[in-house]
């Protein structure tokens, strides 16, 4: 618990006791009643309510959020140079009264929606851009107060500081800001660079003035309706172009992808009748290569034969030099047994020199 309020609650109380000792001995003197002991009470009782009044204005409670600037009768200048720090702090009662500060981050909204602002109603800034036009921007500045500058701050602003210092710089710094650009460089490719010079300018200002900028948020901006209706149309515009283009696009992947297909048919063409001239061309090859094993083969056969018929006329004509009546036997031995005449010519001669018909006579016949 804050101990200044306490010591200011005890001697609001003392001067509670003192009032009611003073009726009271009004009270008894009214009736003759002796009351010379209510004298001394009612005296000491005011002597300690002083004591306690002297102590409490004497008292001052700094919280660690806050700064106090200290209004002095006798120092020079009336206040002391350096602020009173966090803490349980003493001043010259009835000399000096401290005025609190506090330094935690506040926030100022300027907005276009009545509810949002610290003023009821459209607080939004109104700027124009280097080509002219008109618009509305919704921003915040949320600032502290710089510890080290609070007694000037004090000395030049009190506490106004919010309402004529930093409304008025903030929106003069956003107009400024915003007369640089052109109202398509505000909307699109230009916005973060606005808010960032409108950042650095508001540092500047405030700081020049006592107050730490913590952050600068452009929130909104608002454009007039025949911009905002030219802007929509323009977006529009690109959006049907950006679909036609898009068309083209695909049409153009489609016309490429049937080509590469129309290739792929080709080569695929192309590639089945190589693989089918050169399966006719191995086919041929290997035709060629089975007649030649062929007629290499019936070439040896045929000299395999031929020789074995040579070998076998060889072995023959040996076997007819040594027994030159073989083939005689053989030759009859191949005639039919149901010959049993045989009738020849009569101006041929024996097929065979038989010896016992040699001295025959033509046209006999031979009878077995």
């Amino acid at each position: 618990m804050n101990i200044t309020v306490v010591v200011s609650a005890v001697a609001g109380l003392s001067w509670l006791v003192v009032v009611g000792l003073l009726v009271f001995t009004v009270l008894r003197a009214s009736q003759q009643r002796p009351v010379k002991g209510m004298v001394s009470g009612l005296l000491i009782a005011l002597l300690f309510a002083l004591i306690l009044n002297t102590v409490s204005a004497g008292l001052v409670f700094i919280q660690p959020e806050e700064r106090g600037v200290v209004v002095s009768a006798i120092e020079s200048g009336g206040y002391r140079e350096d602020a009173l720090q966090p803490g349980l702090r003493w001043v010259i009662p009835y000399a000096e009264s401290v005025v609190i500060y506090n330094i935690s981050k506040l926030t100022y909204t300027m907005s276009i929606a009545s509810s949002e602002g610290q003023i009821v109603g459209d607080d939004s800034v109104s700027a124009r851009t280097s080509d002219g036009q008109e618009i509305l921007i919704d921003a915040s500045v949320i600032f502290a107060i710089d510890p080290e500058k609070v007694v000037d701050l004090h000395i030049t602003w009190q506490k106004r500081y919010t309402d004529d210092l930093v409304r008025p710089l903030s929106r003069g710094v956003i107009r400024d800001s915003v007369s640089q650009f052109r109202v398509d460089q505000v909307y699109s490719t230009k916005r973060l660079e606005m808010a960032e010079q409108m950042e650095v300018a508001m540092t500047e200002v405030l700081a020049d003035n006592g107050l730490l900028l913590a952050d600068f948020v452009l929130r909104n901006i608002t454009f007039s309706p025949e911009y905002a209706a030219s802007v929509e149309q323009k977006q529009i515009a690109e959006q049907l172009a950006q679909q036609a283009a898009f068309v083209v696009q695909q049409r153009e992947q489609e016309a490429e992808q049937a080509r590469q297909t129309a290739e792929g048919v080709a080569d695929a063409a192309v590639i089945e009748s190589e693989g089918e001239a050169l399966a006719i061309v191995i086919q041929a090859n290997a035709d060629a290569e089975a007649r030649v094993i062929d007629a290499n083969a019936q070439a040896e056969a045929r000299v395999l034969e031929a020789t074995a018929e040579a070998e076998a006329l060889a072995l023959i004509a040996e076997v007819l030099e040594d027994n030159p009546d073989l083939l005689k036997y053989r030759y009859i031995e191949e005639l039919t047994p149901l010959i049993d005449v045989m009738l020849l010519p009569s101006d041929n001669t024996f097929l065979f020199p038989i010896p016992e018909l040699e001295n025959s006579s033509p046209g006999s016949s031979l009878v077995p």
